[in-house]
């Protein structure tokens, strides 16, 4: 058993609290290499924001449980080194089982997600509750859902998309003890969102309501990357075939960050801009093979989108 505490990391509890009184949202990005965890920390530490590392299954498959563990107490390690202590959350997304959640506390995770949004609410109630009164006994946070997304993204996948019932919310929060809440109000998991010409729009009157209804509680937005066209037409222009699509506008976001949403998750973003800055070395330098010289202008390029999703989308800025 490993304490997050003593890898420098902390709970979502506070931050989401702050957030909340402050009108605005933490970002919570996706890493699963060397690169995406520099250029976060380097992003949240020039923007003077507090962050969530985020690890789905998929990731903690790919990179080995124990690397990412030692990632994060170096990224709180790099952050102090880079002159900032910013706060850090080390977080499962999308846990679908209460063993993969057990297994991340144990391993020194601060905060998890059990979503059991695709079971019949009965039994959603009762996986998340089991996993939050194992959490709790080690001060971890932990972050349910209601409703679904549609959209594919490493191992969830959903093809018709439910909006969260306000309705259902008080009755969740209460019978589970549930830190946050991510609900579904329009966003979309993964790069295909909506195709050009829909108008994606999330739907602030059920946030509104839920709001009402859980006044004060932490609310999460999954799927909220924008798919920004400039960087998708380059990655094109530089032998990329993505199909046409597009995501949820930033406006809508900043909107929904002033509210009781505290937590947005971005990943595709971060995806399509080191594709585009890696597909750029490789057209205007083929002679080149050394990973440092396409993986450097990957992790920058990276780096400069977090800092504007920070400053223009979340505003976390000087949060800390």
């Amino acid at each position: 058993m490993v304490s997050y505490k003593d890898l420098g990391l902390v709970n979502s509890r506070e931050l989401f609290k702050k957030a909340i009184n402050g009108g605005y949202a933490i970002p919570a990005f996706n890493f699963n290499n060397m690169e995406q965890m520099q250029a976060i920390i380097q992003a949240c530490v020039e923007t003077k924001s507090p962050v969530i590392l985020q690890v789905s299954s998929g990731a903690r498959k790919y990179a080995n449980q124990t690397i990412l563990r030692y990632m994060a107490q170096g990224g709180v390690e790099y952050a102090k080194e880079l002159g900032c202590q910013i706060p850090i959350v080390l977080h499962l997304d999308h846990g679908d089982t209460f063993e993969l959640c057990k297994s991340c506390i144990e391993y020194g995770f601060s905060s998890v997600m059990i979503d059991g949004s695709s079971k019949p609410y009965d039994e959603n109630v009762e996986l998340t509750r089991k996993v939050v009164e194992y959490a709790h006994k080690y001060d971890v946070t932990v972050e349910g859902e209601l409703g679904v997304l549609a959209g594919v993204e490493d191992d969830v996948k959903a093809e018709s998309h439910t909006y969260t019932r306000p309705e259902e919310v008080e009755d969740f929060v209460s019978k589970t003890g549930v830190d946050s809440l991510a609900i579904s109000i329009g966003t979309s998991h993964g790069a295909y969102k909506f195709k050009p010409g829909q108008k994606p729009e999330i739907r602030l009157d059920i946030l509104h309501e839920i709001e009402k209804r859980i006044p004060g509680f932490p609310i999460v937005l999954h799927g909220s990357s924008s798919v920004p066209q400039d960087i998708v037409a380059e990655i094109n222009h530089y032998g990329g075939h993505l199909k046409d699509s597009i995501g949820i506008p930033e406006d809508q976001l900043r909107e929904a960050a002033k509210s009781a949403v505290c937590k947005i998750n971005i990943d595709s973003d971060g995806r399509l801009a080191m594709t585009a800055a890696i597909r750029k070395v490789f057209v205007e330098h083929p002679e080149e093979f050394d990973p440092r010289k396409y993986l450097g202008p990957a992790r920058e390029k990276l780096k400069e989108l977090y800092k504007h999703k920070i400053y223009d989308v979340l505003g976390s800025n000087d949060k800390m």
